[in-house]
């Protein structure tokens, strides 16, 4: 039975990949869209997300087929389940990717305020994390995976300190504040992204390792069988 179901499962993972793919595209143009003050191409981002939308719903449909019509055993098993997990992530960094557009629409229509260096750093490091956690499903890599889990703690700094920064402006300029709200609202869009990518590498080492690390730390460190 694992074997019939072995050209269905590279299918599935290829398709994840295609995906995961798409969502780095949709994360760069938002992001471009920001620094270059482009509503062109922010308005693309929407349609853009239409077609992450349709993977998801055809892997959540191919993985429920998958579950119900086969008896994969448990490595296949963890594969079907953890792609179905990863998609969802990846879903919703689509989505993310529209709210950062959805502030670069808003930010081309005011006059300039300097983005500040800390959020591109934070786009810089977000992104790596995405691209990094899909690099490391692709290629069955725990390692890497590990180092974007140790990442995330920076991320989550950057956003903090330009949340700090952004209010700081604001209170001192209080013309510029809807600007400044647009910047916080990008940090916080990243920082879900890296969320996220956190996630995708959490599946892979529940993949390599039969081991879910999701709320490990709370729950006491408990591992996985099969």
């Amino acid at each position: 039975m694992a074997r019939r179901l072995d050209p269905f499962l590279e299918e599935l993972r290829q398709t994840l990949l295609r995906m995961g793919s798409l969502a780095e595209a949709i994360l760069a143009k938002s992001l471009r869209a920001v620094w270059e003050r482009d509503p062109r191409l922010a308005a693309e981002v929407r349609q853009d997300d239409l077609a992450i939308d349709r993977i998801d719903v055809a892997i959540d449909q191919d993985a429920t087929g998958a579950l119900a019509l086969q008896t994969p055993v448990a490595s296949d098993l963890r594969l079907v389940l953890a792609i179905r997990t990863m998609a969802t992530d990846l879903e919703r960094v689509g989505d993310l990717a529209r709210n950062i557009a959805g502030s670069a629409i808003r930010l081309a229509e005011r006059p300039v305020v300097a983005i500040p260096p800390s959020l591109e750093e934070l786009a810089d490091q977000a992104t790596r994390a995405l691209g990094d956690a899909l690099d490391s499903f692709s290629k069955s890599d725990a390692v890497r995976a590990r180092a974007i889990l140790a990442a995330d703690d920076d991320i989550d700094a950057l956003e903090d300190q330009l949340i700090r920064d952004a209010i700081a402006e604001a209170s001192g300029h209080p013309e510029i504040t809807p600007q400044q709200v647009d910047y916080i609202l990008i940090a916080k869009s990243l920082e879900r992204v890296g969320d996220h990518a956190t996630n995708i590498a959490e599946e892979v080492i529940f993949l390599t390792e039969a081991r879910i690390l999701r709320h490990e730390a709370k729950l006491g460190g408990g591992q996985a069988r099969g």
